[in-house]
């Protein structure tokens, strides 16, 4: 591979910064239990608005489900193996994924990618702030020896392209959430 000497120096990095280990592997496991967590405020707080801030609120969840499938399908079909396995003698501060679970794309980096780029058509000034975190969990993901760098880098592409793809769909959506809000309108509050 071509940016195997990129990887071998950031596990690398990674063996001479033990301090930073257990914020890298924390980042990497967990922050997508944010992401959901974000994305759930965010359709909570849409609830009750016009039918495109609905629609732009659903997106994200959408173009997260989408880019999970897509990378899952592209995983089966390039079928890469993880470095951890490509390379002998790697050390890395997580333990190499099972042979099964392939390397391209990296599957972490495009849900924080469509996250960050659905996240733009409800706010532009939150998606920027998701993505310095969509950055981070790519880096995150060569840090704990998981991925290649191009690996990440094709994530954060994919995870992009679908989740901007939401201002084409932002019409169609609207117009799917009017019309089941028209068919099941929500109760009144009662006073």
């Amino acid at each position: 591979m071509i940016d195997d000497a990129w990887y071998l120096d950031v596990v690398g990095f990674a063996q001479h910064t033990p301090w930073l280990n257990a914020i890298g592997i924390a980042f990497t496991n967990y922050s997508l239990i944010v992401e959901g967590l974000v994305i759930s405020w965010l359709l909570w707080r849409a609830r009750r608005s016009g039918d495109e801030t609905v629609a732009r609120a659903l997106w994200i969840p959408i173009a997260v489900l989408v880019a999970y499938l897509l990378d899952t399908g592209l995983k089966q079909l390039i079928a890469e193996p993880r470095p951890c396995r490509a390379l002998p003698n790697v050390l890395t501060i997580l333990p190499c994924d099972a042979h099964t679970d392939y390397s391209f794309p990296s599957n972490h980096t495009v849900l924080a990618a469509s996250f960050a780029a659905a996240l733009f058509l409800t706010s532009r000034r939150w998606s920027l702030l998701a993505w310095i975190y969509a950055l981070l969990m790519a880096a995150s993901r060569v840090y704990v020896g998981a991925h290649y760098p191009h690996d990440v880098v094709a994530g954060l592409l994919v995870g992009a392209v679908i989740g901007y793809s939401g201002v084409f769909l932002l019409g169609p959506l609207t117009s799917s959430v009017a019309s089941i809000r028209a068919r099941h309108p929500a109760p009144r509050a009662k006073r």
